[in-house]
């Protein structure tokens, strides 16, 4: 029987010196009590009770080992009490982990921004490393991580936190030496900058969909960021993120290739472990998050 209940109904025992009583306050039958007691000093191989017809008390072993069991049930108590109230704090720490590329960019800023408004909150950030288990990062000691994946698990609480556009981008200078691309085939007429992640474009939307899939690349990287500065420097056409270019769109010094052909947002997804409730500083930080992009997104509409 489990060792816990029996020392619970022991100590109750041992406080009101009577198995009936005993067994009122804990809800339970006087034979339930009397089996726990006695399962108990069989346990623990010696009498812990004394039982007359008209008194219960304990042994000398009986009276040490309520104390020992009192102590150790408030001090279970104690630290369930704790962990709930820290579950329930915004403030501790959160792991989390998420892909380097998006990391390097949004996530990134959207973490320091986190940071900045919430500094009972500390953030362990790990960029990388992730795993084709949608659940491997609760293995692995992260609260939180994020995929632009699409995805679908049972294991995993998924959040669709924001969108991420992107575009076919080119620099001014790059127009200007080689022009652009008036159609998607033309695009092998030109030098391609490539991510790993996307060997074949996509390019448009519903019926209009195009694969445009990079025979030769003039430059492949692992990073957007290079990618961007690539594309900065006049090296070529190259797909990216567009919120972080949007400035340099904006002013003119990168231009929209087939603006016809728009590359279809991807979905930022935040994935937390199922079931129980959400500890406080995780909904905070996943709330902060969704807001934070929202916010982005709005300012990228009222600019356009």
């Amino acid at each position: 029987m489990d060792r816990l209940v029996v020392m619970k109904t022991f100590v109750t025992v041992a406080k009101s010196s009577s198995f009936s009583q005993a067994a009122r306050e804990l809800a339970i039958s006087g034979s339930l009590v009397s089996r726990h007691v006695a399962d108990l000093e069989r346990q623990v191989g010696v009498r812990l009770v004394n039982r007359t017809a008209r008194s219960v008390s304990l042994t000398e072993a009986g009276r040490r080992y309520a104390e020992f069991a009192e102590r150790i049930l408030d001090e279970i108590d104690e630290e369930d009490n704790s962990l709930s109230q820290s579950r329930d704090a915004p403030e501790g720490m959160i792991s989390v982990i998420c892909p380097k590329w998006i990391g390097t960019l949004e996530v990134g800023d959207a973490i320091a921004a986190f940071v900045r408004e919430h500094p009972k909150i500390d953030i362990r950030f790990e960029l990388g490393g992730m795993s084709d288990r949608n659940y491997d990062f609760l293995d692995r000691g992260y609260d939180v991580a994020f995929h632009t994946r699409d995805l679908r698990d049972s294991n995993v609480l998924i959040r669709r936190v924001s969108e991420l556009p992107f575009v076919l981008a080119a620099s001014r200078e790059y127009a200007r030496r080689r022009g652009l691309p008036q159609t998607v085939a033309e695009l092998a007429d030109h030098d391609c900058l490539l991510h790993p992640n996307d060997p074949v474009w996509r390019l448009g939307e519903g019926e209009d969909t195009v694969h445009y899939k990079v025979q030769r690349a003039k430059a492949v990287a692992n990073s957007y960021l290079v990618i961007e500065k690539l594309v900065e420097a006049g090296c070529g056409i190259a797909l990216i993120p567009r919120r972080p270019a949007f400035e340099r769109l904006q002013s003119g010094d990168l231009v929209e290739v087939l603006p016809e052909f728009p590359p279809p947002d991807r979905a930022l997804y935040a994935v937390r472990g199922p079931g129980g409730h959400t500890p406080e500083r995780v909904r905070i930080f996943l709330d902060f998050m969704t807001a934070w992009f929202r916010s982005k997104q709005q300012t990228a509409l009222t600019s356009v």
